[in-house]
């Protein structure tokens, strides 16, 4: 604006002495006239001047560039380019010049600032400051500016490399030089080893593209070193961009010595080394611990703005991926300018790495590898945790994999394929990912449903026939004494109800709480945390179902009917559940009432050092029971375990560990064949030297909760209490060996 009102000052003052300088030749005329001198010369008055353009203020246009940038909007800022600069660089360069600039100094973010903006009639030009926050060596400050011109009635921008930074003129690029500190490792509670650096070294193979000058010799030398067609190797790197790294295959360090002066005279290749990841005892718990590889080309981009250069072997899965930020430390390096013949020009920033931290699992190893013992080749899952803090002590799921099979310089690497191939799923977490009808372990909150709608007391009688017909004679239900030809229960009250597992009595209460409120029983069940993740976070985990009738409704476009109910009375129709979130509510029904989130994470420490993070219990929420509710239910559980009738109680005759807990025999309708065995409880032995622990065990397709389930929960109750298995399974001929099967006639 000031420039505007200078003009228009300029112009009249020009006017004015115009206007002075006719007055004047007029009066002179006027003189001559007077004294009569003869007629005035003919004068030829100037031309006049040629006023300024009025243009609008440019720094607007100047301002829309940069909030463009730091937005990312590439495509605005190119619109604001002048047509001269749109035809020196398209659309497609002009973002990849701003990416690669992002990419090599592992920007997260810019900030922008206009210090000044001048303009010289059509021409202007404004001076700013940038601050490039990166991952890797901190703040970056630099100034700047750019030049701009006023056509077709908008400025534009005429585009230079020097408005990014000024020392990218000429065509010169960034390229950090990492250094990465050692990964920490994974520990169990204790500080045994779960996932250790090995002592095993091997080689990271990387390429550059734009830097390779030949092709030929590269492909050849790679493929030979890594076992690779030469076209494969190529495609690796096709269609990416020039300055990106992009991750090979890895090799023995051996095998790069023999061939390291041929692979150091190739431009473009790119070595880097690093110590193998060693899984102790062919994985324990290898679901929850996890496992490494390469980066995912569809992951490269995340992992480059968190300062990765793309070649790193990185966490896929469990802790490895969970703990990424901790183990992996963080990265230190040289961000250095080179012109486009690779020569170093300068270094724009520096910084040291920062150690790792080493994470400490809640996991007890010994206890670990026992309970995946117990667990044998049966499909399926165990938890163990300490209900009066969430820690998880043993976590197993079956089938199980080898995590050092993800390592290219494992001598059975070729394996690897079979794993990930598995039909049987093994790197899925059963535990926390497996979604399973919790059959009659439903029957827990169910309960307390009852007591809750003051619809039934503790007394509430209900005599058992073995059927049940209030659905009438099209619907008729059976108890599973029937299937088994075992007497009816006859007369039970509600707590027998649960400990005899009597199908008829929940039936009926599922009834009658669908003339009650139809949605009643799915919001006492969320509130024992089923349906709901319960938010472990350290691990995957599925968030199971609890139907309601609006679900149905938009599910399957039905309505709830009382036959959905009956069905989820005993834990069926639609109901899933993860073993994660009965550990949880059984935890809950032991301690008091307090669903305590799971937690697989004790500590986090850097070597040496105290701890940046410890465990803390974290409530989730409360049982919505009364004191007194929660007593019924708790002697309901107990006598699962301890009255004639109970439905484990032969299971655990002679145990000195007081036990409670519920079977659970579930139709599985995905295979319509032989239902999930469950068995699920908790100790009571109330020893101040060992807390009480919560037991999960949940065994896939394979028959009763009381024949298989309940065996395996009593083993790990001993190896416990006792630091060994005291009672034989029915189908093992001494601890951990099958026995022969004796041959059918």
């Amino acid at each position: 604006m000031k420039a505007i009102r200078d003009m228009r000052y300029a112009i009249r003052t020009t006017h004015y002495a115009f206007r002075f300088g006719i007055w004047l030749l007029g009066f002179g005329i006027f003189l001559a006239a007077c004294t009569g001198l003869g007629p005035p010369p003919t004068v030829t008055p100037p031309p006049p001047p040629t006023p300024t353009p009025d243009t609008p203020d440019p720094e607007g246009t100047a301002l829309t560039f940069l909030e463009d940038w730091q937005k990312g909007d590439y495509a605005g800022m190119y619109s604001l380019l002048s047509p001269l600069s749109r035809d020196a660089i398209n659309l497609n360069d002009f973002q990849a010049r701003y990416e690669s600039v992002a990419r090599a100094m592992s920007l997260l973010s810019v900030e922008t600032r206009i210090l000044s903006v001048l303009k010289s009639g059509p021409t202007a030009h404004a001076l700013y400051s940038l601050t490039f926050h990166t991952a890797i060596v901190g703040d970056i400050p630099s100034q700047t500016e750019m030049q701009m011109l006023y056509a077709d009635g908008r400025w534009v921008i005429s585009w230079a490399e020097a408005m990014i930074l000024p020392e990218l003129t000429g065509g010169n690029s960034l390229a950090m030089e990492y250094s990465r500190p050692a990964r920490a490792n994974i520990y169990d509670r204790n500080g045994l080893g779960l996932a250790v650096q090995g002592q095993s070294k091997a080689v990271a193979v990387s390429v550059l593209p734009g830097r390779i000058t030949d092709e030929a010799g590269v492909l050849s030398a790679l493929s030979s070193l890594l076992g690779l067609s030469p076209e494969a190797i190529r495609q690796k790197y096709a269609s990416v961009p020039a300055d990106w790294y992009v991750p090979i295959g890895e090799a023995s360090a051996e095998a790069v010595q023999t061939n390291y002066a041929t692979l150091s005279a190739l431009s473009g290749v790119v070595l880097t080394p690093f110590t193998t990841r060693d899984y102790l005892f062919g994985g324990v718990a290898p679901q929850v611990v996890g496992y490494m590889s390469a980066i995912p080309p569809e992951a490269l981009a995340e992992y480059q703005a968190k300062g990765y250069s793309g070649d790193e072997r990185v966490g896929r899965a469990g802790l490895e991926a969970w703990g990424e930020q901790y183990l992996a430390g963080q990265r230190g390096g040289k961000l250095n300018v080179i012109t486009p013949t690779g020569k170093f020009v300068a270094m724009l920033a520096e910084s040291q790495p920062q150690a790792s931290q080493a994470v400490y699992a809640t996991l007890d190893r010994p206890f670990q590898i026992e309970v995946q013992k117990a667990l044998g080749d049966f499909k399926g899952s165990i938890i163990a945790m300490n209900p009066q803090t969430g820690e998880v002590l043993a976590m197993v799921s079956n089938p199980t994999f080898d995590p050092n099979l993800f390592e290219p310089t494992h001598p059975n690497h070729d394996r690897l394929s079979a794993v990930l191939n598995d039909p049987g799923n093994s790197l899925l977490n059963r535990a926390t990912q497996g979604q399973y009808p919790p059959g009659s372990v439903f029957k827990a909150p169910m309960f307390a449903a009852a007591l809750m709608s003051g619809l039934y007391t503790r007394d509430t009688t209900y005599t058992c026939t073995g059927k049940w017909d209030l659905l009438g004679p099209e619907a008729v239900k059976y108890d599973w004494t029937v299937s088994f030809g075992v007497k009816p229960h006859g007369k039970v009250d509600l707590v027998q109800a649960l400990a005899f597992s009597c199908d008829p009595y929940f039936y009926t209460i599922a009834y009658n709480l669908y003339q009650y409120n139809p949605d009643y029983m799915s919001q006492v069940a969320r509130q024992f945390g089923l349906g709901e993740y319960t938010q472990i976070g350290q691990a995957a985990e599925a968030q199971g179902l609890i139907p309601d009738p609006k679900w149905k409704l938009a599910t399957y476009g039905e309505p709830w009917t009382p036959g959905d109910s009956v069905n989820m009375g005993i834990g069926q129709g639609y109901v899933l559940a993860t073993p994660l979130q009965i550990a949880q509510m059984m935890a809950a029904i032991r301690n008091g009432g307090t669903l305590y989130r799971p937690q697989l994470v004790h500590h986090i420490a850097p070597p040496g050092g105290a701890p940046t993070y410890e465990f803390k219990p974290i409530v989730n929420g409360k049982l919505p029971v009364t004191p007194e509710q929660l007593s019924l239910l708790q002697e309901g559980l107990r006598d699962v375990t301890s009255i004639p009738g109970g439905t484990a109680r032969h299971r655990f005759l002679n145990l000195e560990i007081p036990v409670a807990g519920k079977t659970g025999t579930a139709e599985d309708p995905g295979s319509g064949g032989t239902p999930h065995a469950w068995f699920v409880g908790y100790t009571e032995a109330n020893r101040p030297d060992k807390p009480d622990i919560v037991i999960v065990v949940v065994v896939e397709n394979k028959g009763e909760g009381s024949e298989f389930a309940a065996p395996i929960f009593r083993r790990i109750v001993e190896i416990y209490f006792f630091g060994q298995p005291l009672t034989l399974y029915d189908w093992e001929a001494e601890f951990s060996v099958p026995a022969t099967p004796t041959p059918t006639p």
